[in-house]
């Protein structure tokens, strides 16, 4: 519980010292910023500032910085003063050389990299190292201690804060949302996130909306409207702002202190009451309206043109001190405003007076683990395998539904990880429509607003998290994850692609802390991607997409993992190996609806450890050479129509050697040396042979088996059955008629494709082809697929 700072009617107002110590550092800190964006020598001007000094590119966000550096010193105080345990999460990511100020400050930069020490020769390399080669990125990235937010992309810093706070009732998470971010779909969805926060189980979020009026080269909407409109939109998110402002920073420090104070004393309150007295209320949260004026203490003119308070401060305000003396002159004057000789002494280190708020140890937000979730990973508690398991006894002749399946696996996790409550589901408003409802059985879904009779499954203490933004399941999911605990996100198939850019930023966050020694592997990022693309009978053409697997494929190859398994057993294999691995984006795509099992446990677990083989008992091959063709498949429906087709084969050319390949994880298509999991260039021969036609029923858009086996020595022979845009309200097996996809269509293939067939075989393409016109003429009489289809069981 966030500890009360006063008593009595109200927060002590800082006293005159206060206020000059809190000055003293973000003086410090605004030094700092100016110094990363410009300087790469002489870091404590104890020479007069030349042209060599200066970085021949300059780069950086300076608009932004002076506001971060005051939210980050009042931030030091409360956390030291309340001895609270913090983290930040900051919006405007884009102001970097702020919290990389503040991380030197405080000491926990040079402890994560000791090279940049605390003293000049590690000051000169922090400016140095600014957005330059070999250097550090400008943004919050993954390299920044304390961070989870790189800030790039904007709008999804309330998001992580709310995923980061979630199950974690001691943490606080200040939130810092930028005016031009505050105008972004989903930040402005991201104020509902309130409405799911537990103050008995959670910790809190302090939003702080930073109005420093503009973007890159216009004004922003929230810093335009009149305050009383303001205080109206956040009152009705749910929200009791407290408003800071002005351009004198003695009086903004005391404002903001004293906003500070309030905050957290109405937090303590609303997490006592919950907490002690049962309150179930739903409360109206505090945050902090902060106006400061844009690239603050910056220069004022340029040229003679206004800078600070204007877009023109958003980035580097004077672009040309190398090479023009004026410049180099105010960049001087403006670095010696504030008076770094008060600041740092001789030796470059912070002097004690800047440091009076500094927290300690891992109390400092550069040093909290709760930015380094992988110190805090606890392992699931992920029950056997075989207490959910279907038994097979002969493949291709019972049917489950393998997601709900699943949901008993899940339901299990949820219940084991009761007490440690370090796991949580979320999906938009789809974990009953996806087959998962057995999860209710162990928590309810997470919901602080106004109940009804009518309600069911709602909780106050839940941990299924269901929202109609796919931005805010991935945003909470992130930040949940990167401070340490599991997750899953279920999700329509082809609304995934809402959140494409947001995953390819966490990829990459991923991508880049796998390479930094001190980050700690965090849990996976597990999407289950089920109501996909074939089985959409009711809502047809706008619900059918599958090309969120490409999308993920394309990126980082030592990040990304994508899995279709084709029955109910191989998904709880490949659901307990993504559930167990760490630092991946985990892509399973699944069926909901009842489907053939054709896999035993034990031979569902060998050939997901495979990713890729052979099924010997469907083909009919005799070991004695290799087949004449190659049935390969990759998905739920396109293994079933792959041994259908098989199926047929067997009756109608029965000299027909066959040979059927599933895929599961489809990165075991590319060479080794292009993805982890890949083939090597013998192992992929051996499975689809090098000269033999391969006909391959793939679940998504044919195009990517080309693009994923376009180097191997039989891609030539290599023909993709796939989606192709032809989608609308109809059968499940019409789906895949008019996707050519269907067995009747493979079986065509074949003839078409191998050597001889083509002249002996052309009744049996004959009574293929007038299968499929029958089929036309069927559905559209019964509203049936063909009676053959439907009760089809394997035969072989």
């Amino acid at each position: 519980m966030l500890r009360k700072a006063t008593t009595g009617a109200g927060p002590t107002a800082p006293t005159t010292a206060e206020v000059a110590a809190l000055d003293a550092h973000w003086r410090a800190a605004n030094y700092l910023a100016v110094g990363q964006i410009y300087l790469m020598g002489n870091p404590l001007l104890q020479e007069p500032l030349a042209p060599e000094h200066i970085k021949p590119r300059l780069l950086g966000h300076w608009g932004t910085s002076p506001g971060l550096n005051l939210v980050h010193t009042h931030l030091n105080r409360v956390i030291r003063d309340r001895d609270l345990s913090a983290l930040c999460v900051w919006g405007p990511g884009h102001g970097g050389p702020a919290v990389l100020a503040n991380s030197w400050l405080e000491g926990t930069y040079s402890e994560t990299y000791p090279d940049v020490s605390r003293d000049r020769a590690g000051m000169d390399r922090l400016f140095r190292q600014f957005s330059f080669p070999g250097g550090v990125p400008s943004h919050v990235a993954p390299e920044t201690p304390g961070s989870i937010h790189e800030g790039g992309e904007l709008g999804y810093s309330l998001a992580h804060a709310y995923g980061a706070a979630f199950d974690n009732p001691e943490l606080l998470v200040a939130c810092v949302i930028g005016d031009g971010e505050a105008e972004t779909g989903p930040l402005a969805g991201s104020w509902h996130s309130n409405k799911f926060l537990d103050p008995v189980h959670d910790g809190a979020v302090l939003p702080i909306l930073h109005l420093n009026g503009y973007k890159i080269a216009n004004p922003t909407v929230l810093a335009r409207v009149p305050e009383a409109e303001l205080d109206e939109l956040m009152r009705g998110y749910g929200h009791e702002p407290i408003h800071v402002g002005g351009d004198e920073p003695l009086a903004v420090h005391r404002a903001m202190a004293e906003a500070m104070d309030r905050a957290l004393d109405r937090i303590a309150h609303i997490q006592r009451d919950a907490r002690e007295n049962g309150s179930t209320e739903r409360p109206r949260w505090p945050m902090i309206v902060l106006r400061t004026p844009k690239g603050w203490t910056g220069p004022r003119e340029v040229d003679g043109l206004p800078v600070e308070g204007t877009w023109r401060a958003h980035q580097v305000p004077l672009a040309g001190v190398r090479t023009d003396p004026a410049h180099l002159a105010q960049l001087e004057a403006w670095l010696r405003s504030y008076r770094p000789e008060e600041l740092f002494d001789a030796t470059g280190a912070p002097r004690p007076e800047v440091l009076e708020f500094v927290p300690e140890g891992t109390r400092r937000l550069g040093a909290t683990p709760h930015a380094n979730g992988g110190l805090l990973l606890r392992e699931l508690p992920i029950p056997a395998l075989e207490e959910h398991a279907v038994r097979v006894d002969k493949p291709g002749t019972v049917l489950h539904e393998p997601t709900k399946i699943l949901g008993g696996l899940l339901r299990a996790v949820m219940k084991d990880t009761a007490a440690h409550r370090n796991f949580r589901v979320v999906g938009p408003d789809e974990t009953a429509s996806n087959r998962l409802e057995s999860l209710y059985e162990a928590t309810g879904k997470a919901w602080q607003a106004r109940t009804l009779d009518t309600d069911e499954n709602l909780a106050h203490d839940g941990r299924v998290m269901e929202v109609l933004s796919e931005h805010l399941c991935q945003g909470w999911l992130e930040g949940y994850l990167l401070t340490g605990r599991h997750g899953l996100f279920s999700s329509y198939e082809a609304f995934a692609h809402i959140v494409d850019s947001m995953v390819n930023q966490h990829i990459k966050w991923l991508r880049t802390s796998r390479r930094l020694p001190w980050r700690r592997p965090v849990a996976s990022l597990n999407y289950l991607l089920t109501s996909h693309v074939w089985r959409q009978d009711h809502n047809g053409f706008s619900h059918q997409d599958p090309g969120f697997v490409d999308h993920v494929l394309s990126k980082s190859p030592e990040v990304v993992r994508v899995y279709l398994p084709p029955d109910a057993n191989t998904l709880l294999s490949v659901a307990d190996h993504a559930l167990r691995s760490r630092d991946y984006v985990n892509v399973i795509v699944a069926g909901k609806q009842p489907s053939f099992d054709w896999l035993t446990l034990e031979e569902a677990n060998a050939h997901c450890a495979r990713g890729a083989g052979v099924w010997p008992w469907a083909g009919t091959e005799d070991g004695t050479g290799e087949p004449d063709v190659v049935l390969a498949c990759a998905g739920d429906v396109p293994t079933q129509e792959t041994l259908a087709a098989a199926d047929l084969l067997r009756q109608h050319l029965p000299e027909l050697t066959v040979r059927v390949v599933n895929v599961v994880d489809m990165a075991r298509l590319l060479p080794n040396t292009e993805h982890p999991h890949g083939m090597t260039d013998s192992e992929y021969d051996a499975v689809f042979t090098t000269d033999r036609p391969v006909i391959f029923a793939y679940h998504g858009y044919p195009w990517l088996i080309h693009r994923l086996a376009y180097r191997r020595t039989g891609h030539a022979n290599l023909h993709v059955r796939g989606y192709k845009e032809e989608g609308t309200t109809t059968t499940p097996f019409d789906m895949v008629v008019r996707n050519d996809l269907d067995r009747y269509r493979l079986v065509m293939d074949v003839i078409d494709r191998v050597p001889g067939l083509a002249v002996r075989a052309a009744a049996v393409r004959q009574s293929m082809a007038d299968v499929r016109t029958r089929h036309h003429a069927w559905i559209r009489e019964h509203g049936t697929d063909l009676p053959e289809v439907e009760e089809w069981t394997w035969s072989g």
